[in-house]
């Protein structure tokens, strides 16, 4: 059956209320509609703004920057398919870093195509259905099984990493897939032993997957390895172990586990990190919407509880740990939103689920080690009016196996199971007046301020009045009101540099800032933020302390028809349009990389992926590196730039098409069986080369 543009968005809920980045496909199917839900966030909790000191100045706090000036050679930019500008507009800056390219212009968001720079190319590494087992069958678009899909690459890519072995001729890729779409999947269907069918094909399409990689010699694109020895699927059904202080907790027992230590599967898996020791972390974001539950406790909403129905997997109807309604599976969704962690060298090993680093809608989660040998994880809840988290360890780390071989690693592995949590205080500089919500700069020239982490959990146990150690790592959000902490515009991927240790927070957009939950204030300035923003963070008192200073790096959108814009004080008419930041990365330069999620429906272009250099006289020069297809998001960057390599996941591209009616054909572009019946588009990891 196919289903007109005209006609399908009036099946969809949020049809008539997308304002921001998303289309009414990705709400309904990604967040459960979160939108058009009741604000998750009603705290009443301290503004920041109304705790400023104006004492506070830019210089104070920030310091300098990364040292030096960098000499750039200037070229014109090669237009990419689509492209609305002249390419006189994108001078090329290709700085220090490996990857010299020209700037693309951007991509019209009805343009079905990968857009790379001049001299470059582009290839899937693995696509949707792409078997990693031999004795598992290619994707047959007519006769997919659960047990095929539990064998094949999983759909909707999300974070993404290649650890490359010693050799740098093998490596491992790692891989999230967030959720999956059905309409692209199978025609329509009312069938109730269909529906049922196709729902276990959808627990094996999520999860995650791990792929052996190989080439002939470094700096060559890669190809995966069917049978590789670290090939693993993880899915809806695998079995996880909690850790940390609410694990085994009341909060967590159901009747099919009643000891509260053994989950079965993960779920919305985002973002993620790699760590110092080799595990891969990925974040659980949208799990709210795979439950029915009752909504009639504050806890339940303040998760954004979905009231009689999941989404379109419909597992409750079959599965009753999705049913929450059930007192046996009320505690089934606090199961869930944690950093997940597994070991990609071990595909026999029992990941695990972190209860001591808290339970929210985590985008992510990225390491850095501290100057005490401590670990230091940062984190965003990724919903309007949310917070900024970080984690830091009870424990140090041992250096990766080094001296006591792998029973070192053992011990890394369990840092992330031990520590503290600590929310996100922000205060601005400015007088309040200056801060209007239409985006001007303040009479300092700057965005900026200080910070304060503040704790949730001290030496492990809870510092919030009124709540258990237990509560606070499975209510978060709800301990993370009571200590006021400031409200951001969805904070998603949180990065620190491995270069200089600043950390970059990609803030997506919030329609609801400026409303009287969340007032506009000196972190989160834009009223209505459609386009995102990039804050910079300085730690001030050692990457595991309390304090830090703030700017805001980037105010996004495109300078030439969105007010306003500030890219770090470069000049707007010479930088690539960007809307709606969502994963960062950095080059070995310590150039920032961002990926968007949101551009076609905010500024009218494709999603892409950007460099951003962060110091000297280019500070804030955005250029666009590349453009993913029609309607699809950019995901999980990954800059090997003195191999010349760049890597994405290309995540939901035609999401609003439909059997019969596809609109993308990515990454293929060919016809199904030859005919006329397009094959459906598929998810995949993609690599850009030189040519």
């Amino acid at each position: 059956m196919t289903i007109s543009d005209q006609a399908r968005p009036r099946m969809l809920p949020m049809a008539d209320h997308v304002r921001g980045k998303r289309s009414a496909v990705t709400c309904q199917l990604k967040c459960a509609n979160a939108c058009l839900g009741p604000e998750c966030n009603t705290s009443d909790n301290a503004h920041f703004r109304d705790i400023a000191s104006a004492a506070l100045t830019r210089r104070s706090v920030l310091g300098l920057g990364l040292a030096g000036a960098i000499g750039l050679a200037v070229a014109d930019a090669v237009g990419g398919a689509g492209g609305a500008r002249g390419a006189a507009a994108f001078a090329a800056q290709p700085g220090r870093t490996g990857l010299a390219f020209d700037p693309i212009a951007p991509v019209n968001r009805l343009v079905d195509d990968f857009t790379v720079p001049a001299g470059y190319r582009w290839q899937p590494i693995i696509r949707w259905g792409d078997p990693l087992f031999s004795a598992v069958p290619a994707l047959d678009f007519e006769h997919q099984s659960a047990e095929a899909q539990a064998g094949q690459f999983g759909y909707n890519s999300d974070y993404l990493d290649i650890i490359a072995d010693p050799s740098g001729k093998t490596a491992v890729l790692v891989n999230n897939h967030e959720y999956v779409n059905p309409n692209i999947m199978f025609p329509a269907t009312t069938d109730a032993a269909e529906r049922r069918r196709r729902g276990d094909i959808y627990k094996a399409a999520q999860g995650m997957s791990v792929v052996e990689l190989r080439r002939r010699k470094v700096g060559e694109p890669w190809s995966y390895v069917v049978d590789g020895r670290r090939n693993r699927r993880v899915t809806v059904e695998t079995v996880f172990e909690l850790t940390g202080p609410a694990a085994g907790s009341d909060l967590v027992k159901t009747a099919a586990d009643p000891e509260g230590r053994w989950v079965k599967g993960t779920l919305g898996n985002c973002a993620g990190g790699t760590t110092p020791w080799g595990t891969v972390l990925s974040g659980e974001e949208n799990f709210n919407g795979y439950f029915a539950w009752a909504a009639d406790t504050a806890a339940q909403k303040r998760y954004g509880s979905t009231a009689t129905t999941s989404t379109e997997n419909g597992w409750e109807a079959y599965d009753p740990r999705f049913d929450a309604h059930d007192p046996s599976f009320v505690n089934e969704p606090n199961r869930f939103g944690y950093i997940v962690e597994i070991d990609p060298e071990d595909p026999t090993s029992t990941p695990v689920k972190h209860t001591a680093m808290g339970r929210f809608k985590h985008e992510g989660a990225n390491v850095i080690i501290a100057e005490d040998g401590r670990v230091v994880a940062y984190m965003g809840d990724d919903e309007r009016n949310d917070y900024l988290y970080k984690f830091v360890s009870k424990n140090r780390f041992t250096g990766n196996g080094k001296g006591r071989g792998k029973g070192r690693r053992r011990d890394d592995m369990r840092l992330l199971s031990e520590g503290d949590l600590y929310v996100a205080r922000f205060t601005g500089d400015s007088p309040a007046g200056e801060i209007t919500g239409a985006g001007g700069l303040p009479g300092d020239g700057a965005f900026d301020g200080v910070g304060q982490w503040i704790p949730l959990t001290s030496n492990g146990v809870s510092v919030v009045p009124g709540m258990s150690t237990e509560e606070v790592l499975v209510y978060t959000r709800l301990a993370a009101d009571r200590v006021g902490a400031t409200k951001m515009d969805r904070p998603e991927d949180v990065e620190p540099s491995p270069v200089t240790g600043k950390v970059y927070v990609a803030l997506t957009n919030n329609s609801n800032r400026g409303g009287a939950s969340a007032p506009v204030d000196e972190a989160n300035p834009i009223s209505g933020n459609r386009y995102g923003h990039v804050i910079e963070l300085t730690e001030t008192s050692g990457q595991a302390g309390t304090s830090f200073g703030w700017s805001i790096l980037l105010l996004c959108g495109d300078p030439s028809t969105t007010a306003p814009t500030y890219f770090a004080g470069f000049p707007k008419e010479l930088v690539s349009p960007i809307s709606c930041p969502d994963n960062v990365a950095f080059d070995s330069e310590g150039n920032l990389w961002i990926s968007t999620d949101g551009a076609p429906g905010t500024i009218g272009y494709n999603d892409g992926l950007f460099k951003v250099p962060l110091d000297g006289e280019q500070r804030g020069n955005v250029q666009q590196f590349l453009a993913v297809p029609r309607e699809a998001e950019t995901c999980g960057p990954v800059i090997h730039d003195r191999e010349g390599l760049v890597f994405v996941a290309v995540q939901h591209p035609g999401e609003n098409g439909a059997v019969g009616d596809q609109h993308s054909y990515f990454p293929d572009y060919v016809p199904r069986h030859g005919g006329g019946d397009a094959a459906a588009p598929r998810p995949s990891v993609v690599q850009v080369f030189r040519a």
